[in-house]
């Protein structure tokens, strides 16, 4: 009996060893990457376009994506600085970039990750912004320029000046962010729009704060609907999203002004200390693919820097000269570069008190004394009925 146990025993211990000794496969679990893109800048599905996110995990299922957006640069910087977020994959530009660089906030990229930069045109490959070309891989380039509705606007635009024009009083938009903004009024000035002079950046913030009084508001997306809508008459932006813009209303128009204009380059990078950088990667490689940079652009309206891309596009889209200016454009547009620490600060004290100065429009003006008066009664009831 007692061998009989023993066999028993040693039956089940040889068992549990096999058992025990087997690997255990579990299923892996999924990476999640954070993409921080600008608003509108990514073909999303809608339209009968290509999701380019949903498509991404389905070629990747082993990663999940969090996509969000922000509205400007300095907001993306502002966030990344702060410390309160941390993302893998980012889309700023130029001379944001720079600046992300000189203050070491950027990974260095593994080319052997991102074999797809090989179609990346010669012309944007070691930008000024990025001259070793280790931390950014273009996303998408444009210039900037008046977008205007032709029921709206009969005269001519060739000019920034019209942004100052009071025939349009509450039908003018503007840019609700510090760079662009300067970069309008320094053109119209005859400044360049990389000025450090103090006196210039002055006379700059005394021309825009003329400009308030005309006014409508100040915006970033929200331009789609005042724009495509016919609530705004007269608005800068980029030439891609004029594009989008003209589809939903087409008696909108583009110009640029004869004072030369931004000339810009959104670029992907990976902030420094990112969670998943191999897959960060992965994603940037993914948006280069010929198939998914030719959705991107169709949808979003940008040029693009991908030879595999543009060799797609139709005569009528190369030659429409917004997406892809003329000789004569380039040469009269500027790019932002990162201004010196200092007056990066000084710029952002003028945009501040630009913004705080008087009123941007008559109707946030009466606004403002509707909502006064009506705390004012309130208050009276609510004395009325203490006292009582």
């Amino acid at each position: 009996m007692k061998k009989w146990i023993a066999l028993c025993a040693a039956f089940l211990l040889c068992f549990t060893c096999v058992k025990t000794g087997a690997p255990v496969v579990q299923a892996k679990e999924k990476v999640t990457l954070k993409v921080y893109n600008w608003g509108e800048y990514i073909s999303d599905g809608s339209d009968d376009s290509l999701d380019v996110i949903k498509e991404f995990e389905k070629r990747f299922p082993d990663i999940k994506v969090s996509y969000t957006t922000y509205a400007t640069n300095e907001e993306l910087y502002a966030k990344l600085r702060s410390g309160s977020a941390n993302y893998d994959v980012i889309i700023p530009s130029d001379y944001m970039i720079s600046r992300m660089i000189e203050e070491d906030m950027l990974e260095k990229l593994d080319f052997n990750n991102i074999p797809n930069f090989e179609a990346i045109s010669e012309e944007f490959k070691n930008p000024a912004y990025d001259p070793t070309n280790e931390y950014s891989i273009p996303y998408t380039w444009g210039t900037v320029g008046i977008i205007y509705n032709t029921t709206m606007v009969e005269e001519e635009v060739d000019s920034w000046d019209i942004l100052w024009d009071p025939e349009y009083t509450n039908q003018i938009l503007m840019f609700n962010n510090s760079r662009d903004a300067f970069g309008i009024a320094e053109k119209l000035l005859g400044y360049s729009q990389n000025t450090t002079d103090i006196e210039e950046l002055n006379a700059v913030a005394e021309k825009l704060k003329e400009q308030k009084i005309v006014l409508q508001a100040y915006v970033m997306d929200e331009i789609f609907d005042k724009m495509s809508s016919g609530e705004a008459a007269i608005a800068p932006y980029y030439a891609g999203d004029f594009l989008i813009m003209q589809e939903d209303n087409p008696d909108l128009a583009f110009a640029v002004p004869k004072e030369g204009t931004n000339l810009f380059i959104d670029a992907m990078v990976i902030p420094k200390g990112c969670e998943h950088k191999e897959e960060a990667e992965r994603f940037i490689n993914f948006l280069l693919e010929p198939d998914i940079g030719l959705a991107n652009i169709e949808f979003i309206g940008y040029s693009t820097p991908l030879d595999t891309v543009k060799e797609q596009l139709g005569e009528d889209v190369l030659n429409d000269g917004i997406s892809y200016p003329s000789e004569e454009v380039i040469a009269n547009s500027e790019s932002f570069v990162n201004l010196p620490t200092d007056i990066n600060r000084y710029i952002d004290e003028l945009w501040v008190d630009i913004r705080a100065s008087g009123s941007s429009s008559v109707w946030e003006l009466v606004f403002l004394i509707v909502v006064i008066i009506g705390l004012g009664g309130a208050l009276i009831v609510y004395l009325r009925r203490r006292n009582r």
